[in-house]
């Protein structure tokens, strides 16, 4: 198996190894490793010293310039402060499922096929239809009564 060969095996297994380890550092070191096999296999460099030369350069250089902008990709969606109540807000009125029994006012109910953790003054079991009165980020309160908008 010839050296280029080797640099772009490694880099394809660095950048594959970045799904699982979100640091965002090994898909850079991955770009390195390939641009490293391209130019080898051109015959553009040689020497041992060159490979790492130009491995070490390409990846630092892409490390340094572009791992903020990748970063942002990675991190997904935040809410700006003022966002938040607008997002909660979509569920107010939507029907939910019962999903198991309410016991001492708080029960799990089905809401767009996600079950949520959620509380009522209301005595609910499970296959009742409830209505979502206030989202609370990661819990719900419900009512059977379904509120007026």
């Amino acid at each position: 198996m010839s050296s280029a060969l080797i640099w772009i095996i490694i880099g394809v297994v660095l950048i594959i190894s970045e799904l699982l380890a979100t640091s965002i550092v090994a898909v850079f070191l991955g770009i390195g490793a390939i641009i490293t096999g391209i130019l080898l296999q051109l015959g553009w460099i040689e020497s041992s010293t060159a490979q790492y030369l130009v491995f070490g350069s390409v990846s630092l250089l892409m490390l340094l310039t572009a791992r903020g902008k990748f970063k942002r990709w990675f991190r997904g969606f935040t809410a700006d402060e003022g966002e938040h109540g607008m997002v909660f807000q979509k569920d107010l009125g939507e029907r939910v499922t019962v999903h198991t029994d309410f016991n001492q006012g708080a029960g799990r109910v089905i809401l767009n096929g996600v079950q949520w953790d959620a509380y009522s003054d209301d005595s609910l079991q499970k296959g009742d239809v409830a209505w979502v009165v206030r989202n609370e980020g990661i819990q719900l309160k419900v009512s059977k009564i379904k509120p007026t908008q």
